[in-house]
């Protein structure tokens, strides 16, 4: 007999508490962006090195996305979680010691290192608590409980917590700390509830287990669109939230503003996280959804182009953000529902998702650095995450085909 979500209730509670994570990470993560223009006059950063910089965790998933998926699945979510969170609170403190590029950079990478734990602990938390019909919903849950970070640290942590602190360095040190308490608080948790013993048998750390789990992941069709649509859905977020607080700024707005505008983008991402899943599951429309998310997310992001500061920006912002966040939750909630992958490859299958996927991840931001340093405009930047969007409705187009 199948529960209701009512009696998912103990289930429900550890994917929240485990969400404090994904909230501790991106406020953590976006510190930076939200700190941006500050730290670029403070160490001497071209825009360049600020796109490098904005793009750093993002490329740290490049190489080790998969190996890290595999190792999920192997070691179980609440553990990897665990870790996750101590390397990235470790990393933010080193960051409020960093003098300049260089060390920023490397310490950038290392809290990337400790994030890859939490995008894929999530969902294998999920996928273990929960059957893979149920899935949309408790993974909408942890992905309110990273948009609570980034709007955390653009509307409170840069205005408020940033100036009461005495600026960037003190704020990345004590949320690094909290960071810290966290995670060891997390492992505490997890031990005790058992999370890990709920795995089904995953054979282990043998050469020739993970080489046939890789087999099946890579060769998977579907699963190949779906890294397409995640590569496209991280350029868009990395890139617009990455730099959309100094793009106000550069058209006028004081920083306490632009940041708090930012944060609009961030609670549009969550109505998106909320709505689209829990509408898509309903109907059975999931990869429709995904073709509707990436026109919404091109219309939004033409109106930040010709908006300047004036409301069709906002608007842009609104649309933007829910668009994204309805293709962010999809993007998670499909792989343990395709054939052949389950909830015993969850892990696996979303690092490979993000392994490519973060490709976009970096370049997005890079490129909005770089083309604003060949052109002295935004407008580039923005154009490409546009096209970005266009994307995600091809090739969500392929895959719902794929399913007739």
């Amino acid at each position: 007999m199948r529960r209701s979500s009512a009696g998912y209730r103990r289930e429900y509670g550890l994917v929240a508490f485990g969400a404090l994570s994904y909230t501790c990470l991106m406020f953590v993560w976006f510190s930076l962006p939200a700190y941006l223009s500050v730290i670029i006059d403070d160490v001497g950063l071209s825009s360049t090195q600020a796109g490098i910089l904005t793009g750093a965790v993002p490329l740290t998933y490049i190489p080790l996305a998969l190996f890290s998926g595999v190792a999920v699945d192997r070691i179980g979510p609440g553990r990897s979680l665990a870790a996750g969170v101590l390397i990235y609170g470790v990393a933010q403190i080193a960051r409020s010691f960093a003098p300049g590029f260089p060390s920023l950079f490397v310490v950038t990478l290392l809290l990337g290192v400790g994030a890859t734990a939490i995008t894929f602990g999530l969902p294998k938390l999920v996928g273990v608590l929960f059957p893979p019909e149920k899935t949309g919903r408790p993974s909408a849950v942890y992905l309110v409980g990273a948009s609570t970070g980034s709007a955390l640290v653009f509307a409170v942590g840069r205005p408020i917590l940033g100036p009461w602190l005495g600026g960037w360095r003190p704020l990345f040190f004590w949320s690094g700390v909290v960071a810290v308490a966290y995670g060891l608080v997390w492992l505490v948790v997890t031990l005790r509830a058992g999370i890990d013993d709920r795995m089904d048998g995953d054979g282990g750390f043998s050469l020739e287990s993970i080489l046939e789990d890789l087999r099946l992941v890579l060769s998977h069709r579907e699963l190949q669109l779906v890294v397409v649509i995640g590569t496209m859905y991280l350029l868009l977020n990395h890139g617009l939230q990455g730099w959309l607080p100094t793009l106000l700024e550069s058209r006028g707005l004081a920083a306490g503003p632009a940041g708090q505008t930012t944060s609009i983008l961030v609670a549009s991402y969550v109505v998106g996280v909320l709505t689209v899943p829990e509408l898509a599951d309903r109907y059975g429309l999931r990869r429709p959804a995904l073709m509707a998310c990436g026109a919404v997310a091109f219309v939004g992001v033409a109106g930040v182009i010709v908006g300047g500061t004036g409301p069709l920006v906002l608007v842009g912002i609104v649309v933007t953000g829910i668009g994204v966040g309805g293709i962010s939750p999809l993007v998670r909630a499909i792989p343990p529902d395709l054939e052949g992958i389950g909830a015993r490859l969850t892990g696996t299958a979303v690092g490979f998702i993000f392994a490519v996927g973060e490709l976009g991840g970096f370049f997005g931001p890079m490129l909005v650095g770089a083309l604003r340093d060949a052109t002295g405009s935004f407008v580039p930047g923005l154009v490409v995450l546009a096209a970005g969007a266009l994307v995600v409705v091809l090739a969500g187009w392929a895959l719902h085909s794929l399913e007739n």
